[in-house]
């Protein structure tokens, strides 16, 4: 016997990803717990550190790999993802890796331009900088733009000096990732951990906006998959408007999102009572259970924080499926391919003295 989280339907009925099996009350495994992976969806993990949420994603990746009509894409802030590339028993994960990414100027539009250096549409320089964006798809096409414009010399010197600032990250280039570039049968990491804040927040931007808007044309025909780990990084930067229009209106286009967490209460609002599967490992922190249970649907009896149902070891989870309007103590697989996401220990260095 089987469940399928994420819709009431039978698991012939579509494309699933294996997740892990029910907990017994006495700690056993019991049926086998599947992820739909034929419609869109907004998962949730969190977690507190060394729980699992990263694992958890990484099982979530390997289904992706191997369904059909998917385009799975991670988002990798802590360079953790790789290993998914690595030699497996059985059926391999096609995987791609990105390690050092460029997105095209064109992939952020005038709004998004804006919003990453911190200037306001309505200044001199952020209208320079919307103008340029609007008028141009390179950097030094955006640099001439402003240049040659009938503007003041404050407003046009602030301005190309903000996209200077931009153009030192090394993150934009004509030839940089598209939409099209991230919808093939591999997954693609995109490996950002390397960057600081800022550029890490606009290749995520780009991507998001990117997958969504190539939806809304249907100038892609697999249905993607945004995968974030410690998604905090991005909800807290600029990337949380592009993340925050897949949440709320991505369902029509068919583009899902996977947010890991350690931080849930640095999650907006939207991004838990938009979600529809809530994966949770182990939580201590008043502020994310509180955070959780304010978004607690009204189907599930009791809170989230009772002993008896919070997790207590890693790889243990409380799942809530909002499609099936139940509640599951479950525990996730076993990975196929090798966690990158352990903590090192000084007594495994091998360092002698």
């Amino acid at each position: 016997m089987s469940f399928v989280l994420g819709r009431d339907a039978a698991l012939e009925d579509g494309p699933v990803g294996s997740l892990g099996s029910y907990r017994a009350l006495d700690g056993s495994d019991g049926a086998a717990l599947h992820l739909d992976l034929d419609n869109p969806h907004a998962l949730l993990i969190v977690g507190k550190r060394g729980y699992g949420k990263s694992y958890t994603m990484g099982v979530v990746a390997e289904g992706l790999a191997r369904a059909r009509g998917v385009a799975p894409v991670i988002v990798d802030p802590m360079g953790v993802f790789d290993t998914l590339a690595a030699t497996v028993d059985g059926d391999a994960v096609p995987v791609r890796v990105i390690d050092d990414p460029t997105v095209t100027p064109a992939s952020l539009d005038p709004r998004s331009w804006c919003a990453l250096l911190g200037l306001s549409p309505e200044s001199g320089a952020g209208g320079l900088i919307w103008q340029a964006a609007q008028a141009e798809s390179t950097i030094d096409g955006m640099r001439t733009h402003i240049e040659s414009a009938e503007a003041s010399s404050v407003a046009a010197r602030a301005a190309g000096n903000h996209l200077r600032l931009a153009d030192s990250w090394d993150i934009f280039d004509a030839d940089g990732l598209r939409a099209t570039d991230l919808a093939g049968t591999d997954v693609t990491v995109v490996d950002v951990s390397g960057l600081a804040d800022a550029p890490m927040n606009a290749v995520c931007r780009a991507i998001a906006e990117g997958l969504y808007r190539a939806r809304i044309r249907r100038s892609i025909d697999r249905l993607p998959w945004l995968l974030l780990d410690e998604a905090h990084t991005f909800f807290e930067g600029v990337a949380e408007p592009a993340l925050e229009t897949i949440l709320t209106r991505g369902r029509a286009p068919g583009v899902s999102l996977v947010a890991a967490t350690q931080r849930p209460s640095a999650i907006p609002e939207t991004g838990i009572s938009q979600s529809d599967i809530l994966v949770s490992h182990r939580l201590t922190s008043r502020d994310d259970l509180t955070a959780l249970e304010a978004a607690q649907p009204t189907y599930m009896s009791g809170s989230l924080s009772d002993a008896e149902r919070l997790p207590d070891a890693p790889g243990e989870v409380v799942v809530i499926d909002d499609a099936t309007e139940t509640v599951h103590a479950a525990r996730i697989r076993s990975r196929d391919t090798p966690h990158g996401g352990d903590s090192p220990n000084a007594s495994d260095s091998g360092r002698t003295e």
